[in-house]
């Protein structure tokens, strides 16, 4: 056997003691599943793999997600899906007019319009495989006109054991023209073994419509995490997402966003990583019509021998004129032995466009640490703060309140803890 078919022969026993799939769905699984074998988990010659190894997943040989209850606790909130280990496990009582959470089993219809038909797996062998292993997944609809004032959340629970298992979150987010709402993901792990989640999040914004996203990965010290977002975004259309990892031994996201004419669009991260843990965050925005605005702020907090790596793709296509795009990533490096790669990038078709960006790498100011110890500060309380604050702005553009103040909570004791 070749190298990718012994790394995707592995999954064929699990593509094939699937539930059965609905008739319009089996031939989507099919496809992709042929494109994952054909494709392969990508290595390090893949010029978007370079400085990610996914070795430890192809190598690892994985069971389907288990049914039942992992052994955490979790805030419930009024708009809220629960999945446990890949499996619904909860749903909404109620919900305001205008919005429907649920399954896919809810509204086929619905599903067979959009999945699939924006996050690619032509490329992705990870989107394909997903793709391959949808059983259910997450649906949100927001209807026209309508403003839906709770944050709608969807929380993904997943325990490691022994066995490791491996879980295909997928979510469709369809938001009308007209409609403001905002989406909460989040990733949560419990238990010391190793588990896979492999993530696809499809979100259509209709025009003039107001979407606020946010993504908080939360995954154990021996999880593998990959994910990839996929945002169609209308005409005057404003969209935001805000990435926030902080857990996972090997992390990947990737985060693309496709606009129209007179689209806004931010794309904001805050990365934490410690000890030997990976993170990758790859982001690209592609604007194809004129008057396109899109905004970009990554930042990054590494100590031990942590490596993260960021890679910013900004296109601007020839018809793309008047586009305003900017794009920044900062890194704090706290120890001698983390690693940064970082790799901003444009391609721009048009004439008449104005776009930057910007990496930077650093250390703590060492004025500032003295400042703060002169006046009766001691020096792991004051690389606690100036950590603290390296992260504050990122932090300040979450908008949900109780989703921050748990945020600021989180990063004050993690900053602490590992302060010296």
């Amino acid at each position: 056997m070749t190298a990718v078919a012994e790394q995707t022969g592995a999954w064929m026993e699990l593509f094939t003691n699937q539930l059965p799939a609905p008739a319009w769905l089996q031939p989507l699984r099919d496809a992709a599943f042929a494109r994952f074998v054909e494709l392969g988990f990508p290595n390090t010659h893949n010029e978007e793999w370079r400085f990610t190894n996914v070795a430890p997943i192809a190598r690892t040989t994985f069971a389907a997600g288990r049914q039942g209850v992992p052994e955490t606790k979790f805030a419930k909130g009024p708009v809220q899906l629960v999945f446990a280990n890949g499996h619904l496990l909860t749903r909404p009582e109620s919900l305001p007019a205008g919005l429907h959470v649920g399954g896919f089993a809810d509204d086929p219809a619905a599903i067979a319009q959009h999945l699939g038909k924006h996050a690619s797996f032509a490329e992705n062998a990870f989107v394909a495989l997903n793709t391959a292993m949808i059983e259910d997944g997450a649906l949100v609809r927001v209807a026209s006109g309508a403003v839906i004032a709770e944050p709608i959340e969807i929380f993904y629970l997943t325990t490691g054991s022994a066995q490791p298992i491996a879980v295909h979150p997928r979510a469709l987010i369809v938001v009308g023209a007209d409609a403001h709402c905002t989406v909460v993901e989040r990733y949560q792990g419990a238990g010391d073994g190793v588990y896979f989640n492999n993530a696809v999040t499809e979100i259509i914004a209709g025009d003039r419509s107001v979407v606020d996203h946010y993504k908080i990965q939360q995954e154990t010290a021996n999880a593998f995490h990959i994910s990839t977002l996929q945002v169609s975004i209308g005409r005057s259309a404003t969209f935001a997402s805000h990435s926030i990892s902080l857990g996972g031994a090997l992390v990947r996201n990737d985060a693309n966003a496709t606009l129209s004419a007179g689209s806004d669009a931010a794309l904001n991260g805050l990365y934490i990583v410690n000890g030997t843990q990976h993170v990758d965050n790859h982001t690209m925005i592609d604007h194809t019509m004129p008057h396109g605005t899109s905004h970009e702020i990554y930042k990054g907090i590494l100590d031990g021998k942590a490596h993260a790596v960021f890679n910013g793709k900004i296109i601007v296509r020839k018809d793309a004129q008047k586009t305003d795009s900017k794009q920044t990533n900062k890194n704090l490096v706290l120890s001698d032995d983390a690693v940064v790669d970082t790799k901003p990038e444009l391609q721009i078709f048009a004439d008449d466009v104005r776009c930057t960006h910007g990496a930077t790498i650093g250390q703590l100011d060492a004025e500032a640490l003295f400042y703060l110890q002169s006046r009766g500060i001691g020096k792991r309380e004051a690389r606690s703060l100036l950590t603290y604050a390296f992260a504050q702005d990122v932090v300040d553009r979450i908008k949900v309140q109780s989703l921050r103040d748990s945020l600021e909570r989180i990063l004050f004791e993690k900053f602490h803890e590992h302060a010296e």
